[in-house]
């Protein structure tokens, strides 16, 4: 039987995964009943990416690494999402693996020009993005979490565009009929962004900027993570 791949693209800091778990924990738990095995294939550590015809979907998580440094593992993520795009492998890239399905089929992928966008931010959907199986049952506008200082600059050609904000244009989109890219992050839960945000506002306050409109914007973001929902949805169907 076919299993549903979380791809380990990388870890949260070590001073909090025993207490919250790491990345691929948060995406399993969004993810809900899955029926068919979720396995993880932990990427950055060099585990062997699974071929095709043996994924029913991979999911490929965040990273504290830049896609634009261009590391082994990483690569080889980027070449075998081009295999899951021809072998209609249902696949969604959270964050990092956002911009990796961005440059894999086509698109630029660099650092944004206005730094970091970073807490619990609006996110619009294009009217495509409304009707988008990705986005059922979600809002034209809802929040999400968001930490990111890269992002998808110029998405790929034929991609149809799903979601936006004022200081990300690209939060969303699809290539073909099966693969997505959120940069924000659905599985995030208010405990996991206020950690990461913990060293942002530290950062900021330090350079002399008030961050307290960033600690004061934080809430729960309950729409964002039926994106993981919905993409078990899609995986289901397609069984």
């Amino acid at each position: 039987m076919k299993s549903l791949y979380i791809i380990k693209a990388g870890s949260t800091f070590a001073t909090e995964a025993q207490r919250l778990g790491d990345f691929e924990d948060w995406v399993r738990h969004g993810l809900g009943d899955v029926p068919c095995p979720v396995a993880v294939v932990n990427a950055e550590g060099g585990e062997a990416l699974p071929a095709p015809e043996l994924c029913a979907g991979a999911v490929v998580t965040g990273s504290h690494a830049m896609v634009t440094d261009n590391l082994p593992w990483s690569v080889a993520i980027e070449r075998w999402i081009r295999a899951l795009i021809a072998a209609r492998v249902p696949y969604l890239g959270v964050c990092y693996g956002h911009q990796l399905l961005g440059r894999a089929a086509g698109g630029e992928v660099g650092y944004h020009l206005q730094g970091r966008e970073v807490g619990t931010v609006s996110i619009e959907l294009t009217p495509e993005g409304q009707r988008d199986p990705l986005f059922d049952g979600i809002p034209a506008r809802f929040v999400a979490h968001a930490t990111h200082a890269q992002s998808v600059l110029r998405l790929p050609d034929g991609a149809v565009h799903l979601a936006f904000n004022g200081f990300e244009p690209n939060h969303a989109f699809r290539v073909g009929e099966s693969a997505w890219g959120v940069q924000f992050h659905p599985e995030y839960t208010r405990e996991i962004i206020e950690v990461y945000l913990r060293d942002e506002i530290a950062d900021f306050e330090a350079a002399g900027e008030d961050a307290g409109a960033l600690r004061d914007a934080v809430t729960e973001a309950p729409f964002a993570g039926r994106v993981l929902t919905n993409f078990a949805t899609f995986v289901s169907r397609t069984l």
